[in-house]
C-alpha cells in the first residue's frame, strides 16, 4: 500500500488534532466539518475506514519514519526569496 510522506502525514495527523480540539461540534454531535474531511484524508491516506485506525497507522509510521527535516531559515521581509548575497 502507498503511504504519503511522513511530513505530509505529520501535517495531516497535527491538523486533525488541534480540529478536533479546536472546532466545534455540530448540533447533532458530530465534529465539524474540517475534524471530519481531515478524518476522511487520514483514512485515505493510511487505507483505514475509520479515523481510530486511521491515527493508528498513522503514528505507527511516523514512529518508523526519519526524524522531521529542520524547516528552512525564514526569508526576510522584502529580501527576494532564493537570491544570495
Amino acid at each position: 500500500m502507498l503511504m504519503p510522506h511522513p511530513e505530509v502525514l505529520r501535517g495531516l495527523l497535527a491538523e486533525y488534532e488541534a480540529a478536533a480540539v479546536d472546532e466545534p461540534v455540530d448540533a447533532t454531535g458530530r465534529p465539524g466539518p474540517r475534524t471530519r474531511d481531515l478524518a476522511y484524508t487520514l483514512c485515505v491516506s493510511t487505507g483505514t475506514r475509520d479515523v481510530r485506525r486511521a491515527l493508528e497507522t498513522a503514528r505507527r509510521h511516523l514512529a518508523d519514519a526519519p526524524a522531521p527535516a529542520t524547516p528552512p531559515a525564514p526569508v526576510a521581509a522584502g529580501a527576494p526569496a532564493g537570491v544570495a548575497d
